[in-house]
């Protein structure tokens, strides 16, 4: 039996694991900030933010790219525990 292995970055990965990911690495603020939309402003949760971004494509699409951007970026928790990261989790 032969195990494929996808090249896609985002096979596997569900808008939930990526929400709770980016809220890891920059917590809601900064998320905020960097892609401006309500859900992430006003009384931010990962149940609302699921909801909305399901129904809306346009900012799917963005919090999906800044996920892919994310994940060429090395984070500060990497370097100090190479064993556990969040960005790969699930990829496996």
């Amino acid at each position: 039996m032969t195990t494929h292995s996808s090249k896609d970055p985002m096979h596997g990965v569900t808008l939930e694991m990526i929400i709770n990911a980016l809220v890891a690495r920059y917590g809601w603020v900064e998320l905020s900030k960097l892609i401006n939309i309500n859900c992430f402003k006003s009384d931010p949760s990962v149940k609302s933010s699921l909801k909305f971004l399901r129904r809306t494509p346009w900012a799917r699409s963005e919090v999906e790219a800044l996920y892919l951007d994310s994940l060429e970026e090395p984070t500060k928790q990497d370097s100090v525990d190479s064993d556990f990261n969040p960005w790969t989790q699930g990829q496996k």
